[in-house]
């Protein structure tokens, strides 16, 4: 993680949450981009700095149902940094799933996930 290696959780805590979220969201719209064979490790890594901002949010925060939320969260992230393949549809729920946890972060929806929305049964 070395983008974010210097990265301490004094520094992330002057962050408001939606902040937090959304600068995770942005590590998660970098690993959908990354879709070719060639491309296994650089998303991986986008995940695994997902990952480590969501350690950092956890440990900023101390409501228990965002604590809960966001290690469920993590859960899901870790999965796909496992992937051989980027899942699309996998992907799209998890960061539509992140992004949802604060009102801020939901309106950026439309941009970061335009028109590809999740499909539902009728």
């Amino acid at each position: 993680m070395t983008q974010h290696a210097g990265l301490t959780l004094e520094r992330w805590s002057r962050f408001t949450l939606d902040e937090q979220i959304l600068m995770i969201g942005c590590e998660m719209n970098r690993a959908g981009k990354l879709a070719g064979a060639s491309d296994r490790e650089r998303r991986a890594s986008a995940y695994e700095r997902a990952i480590c901002l969501t350690d950092l949010t956890v440990e900023a925060h101390r409501r228990p149902t965002l604590r809960r939320e966001l290690m469920l969260w993590r859960d899901l992230v870790a999965a796909l940094c496992l992937e051989r393949e980027l899942r699309p549809l996998e992907h799209e729920q998890a960061f539509r799933a992140l992004l949802l946890m604060t009102p801020e972060a939901a309106r950026q929806i439309p941009y970061v996930l335009g028109g590809r929305g999740v499909k539902r049964e009728p």
